[in-house]
């Protein structure tokens, strides 16, 4: 009689996100929740420091993690469907912020006018993710 082997159990992201982005999280493969909760950092860490944008809130929107500050445009992030090795950072299409991002960061590869989209095989452009993130989070004040 052969035996099957059972895959192991996804272990659970850490501790202290909301139940549902916790859910949500621990759905994803593991190279593309590493890559995920990364960007979580980014987006928290980067909001943190940031003087006058208060509050990150954290949820899920459509199924998506969401990040949403006062004065700010929502960013979420997800792994992209069509490939598994891919995440995306996505921003409100009706905003001209990833007209901005372009602008600014011609190398980093986009969505037409909603996302950001990075390979969770290489490093992640930290320095340009933060500043793309800083001008979501202020983008209505800024307005």
């Amino acid at each position: 009689m052969k035996k099957t082997k059972t895959p192991a159990p996804r272990k659970a992201p850490p501790s202290g996100l909301p139940k549902p982005v916790e859910a949500a999280l621990a759905a994803y493969a593991p190279p593309v929740r590493a890559a995920l909760l990364k960007l979580r950092k980014i987006i928290t860490g980067t909001a943190a420091k940031m003087d006058g944008v208060g509050a990150l809130e954290e949820t899920l929107k459509w199924g998506q993690p969401a990040y949403l500050a006062k004065g700010g445009s929502t960013i979420r992030i997800d792994a992209l469907k069509n490939d598994p090795r891919r995440v995306a950072m996505y921003f409100i299409c009706t905003t001209d912020l990833i007209a901005t991002f372009r602008d600014l960061y011609p190398d980093l590869t986009y969505e037409g006018n909603r996302a950001i989209l990075l390979d969770t095989r290489k490093k992640l452009p930290e320095d340009a993710l933060r500043h793309c993130i800083s001008l979501a989070l202020t983008y209505k004040s800024r307005k």
